[in-house]
C-alpha cells in the first residue's frame, strides 16, 4: 500500500480559498499580501491551497490587510450549521472557484460596471444560449 500524503483539512482549504478570493477581489498579488504580513508569497500560496494552516493571529492580520472581518473567511465553511453534507446543497463552493479564476474575476469586474439592467439581462441570456442552458432562475 502506498503512503498517501495527508490531505488538507476541508476547513483550512475553505479558509485559504476565501483568502484567495478576497485578495483577488482587492487586486492584490500574493507578493503584496506576503509583504504586508512579513512572509513570503510561497507561504501565501500554501495558505491559499490549505496546505498550511493559518493561525488565529495571522488570520486576524490577513483580515485587517484585506479589509474584511475574520468571519468572512468562514462563510459557508464545511461543517457550519447550514451545511447538510451534500455538495449540491453548497453552491458557494463552485461560486468561489469561479470567482477565484482569472476569467471569473475579469467577467465579474466587467459585469458590475454595466449600469443598464436590460443589458445585464441580455448578457446573461447570451451566456446561457452559448452554454446551451435554457433553464431560468
Amino acid at each position: 500500500m502506498m503512503a498517501n500524503k495527508k490531505q488538507p483539512n476541508p476547513v483550512d482549504t475553505h479558509v485559504g480559498g476565501r483568502v484567495r478570493l478576497r485578495r483577488m477581489m482587492q487586486g492584490m498579488s500574493q507578493e503584496k499580501l506576503g509583504e504586508s504580513l512579513g512572509i513570503t508569497f510561497q507561504q501565501i500560496q500554501k495558505y491559499e491551497k490549505g496546505t498550511n494552516r493559518i493561525g488565529a493571529s495571522r488570520l486576524q492580520h490577513i483580515a485587517q490587510v484585506l479589509e474584511v472581518p475574520v468571519s468572512f473567511f468562514f462563510e459557508d465553511a464545511p461543517g457550519s450549521s447550514n451545511d447538510s453534507g451534500f455538495a449540491e446543497s453548497r453552491p458557494a463552493a463552485f461560486v468561489t472557484d469561479f470567482l477565484t479564476s482569472t476569467e471569473g474575476l475579469q467577467l465579474n469586474k466587467a459585469f458590475i460596471r454595466i449600469k443598464d439592467p436590460k443589458v445585464r439581462r441580455r448578457i446573461v441570456e447570451l451566456v446561457r444560449a452559448v452554454a446551451g442552458d435554457e433553464a431560468e432562475d
